[in-house]
């Protein structure tokens, strides 16, 4: 298993990990419709392709060799401060250090970053304790997760790096 820059024939496999993954730990929260609405808008092909080219910024997946099973999206507007869009893991990688390595990965393509901040589903508590294992901290609430007047409530959590 290596992490590796996504690509342009990665997207399709991306969307059905992001489809799969949003499914497994979302739909007992916000039902699968609401679920397959948020994956249509969010992780189409379309909406993940210009992510390949977007300056400051990083998109990463785990490959084993047969199949991508873990991808992570990260940006800096002013590479002190990295905002982790994404960082998702198949249900059945989970736990085999998949997230771990795209983590450092995405830690280390920004040297200059002296924090890393995400947004997390409030009820989703095996993602809150993955990150809690990686040192990140609660720093704030939101109700508009991911992007504006998603009505999706969320922790901000934060990470000081150095």
């Amino acid at each position: 298993m290596w992490v590796r820059t996504a690509g342009e024939r990665d997207l399709a496999e991306i969307n059905a990990l992001l489809v799969t993954t949003w499914h497994d730990t979302y739909d007992p929260i916000y039902g699968v419709e609401k679920v397959t609405e948020i994956t249509d808008a969010w992780h189409s092909v379309a909406v993940l392709k210009p992510r390949l080219t977007q300056p400051n910024s990083e998109f990463v997946v785990v490959d084993t060799g047969e199949r991508i099973c873990a991808v992570a999206f990260a940006s800096s507007a002013d590479g002190r401060l990295i905002h982790l869009h994404q960082l998702y893991v198949l249900p059945d990688a989970q736990g085999k250090g998949a997230g771990g390595l795209l983590m450092d990965e995405i830690i280390d393509s920004f040297p200059e970053a002296q924090r890393v901040r995400l947004e997390v589903e409030e009820t989703n508590a095996q993602a809150i304790a993955f990150y809690e294992r990686k040192g990140f901290v609660e720093i704030g609430r939101t109700a508009n997760c991911g992007e504006d007047d998603s009505g999706l409530p969320a922790l901000i959590l934060e990470r000081t790096l150095g």
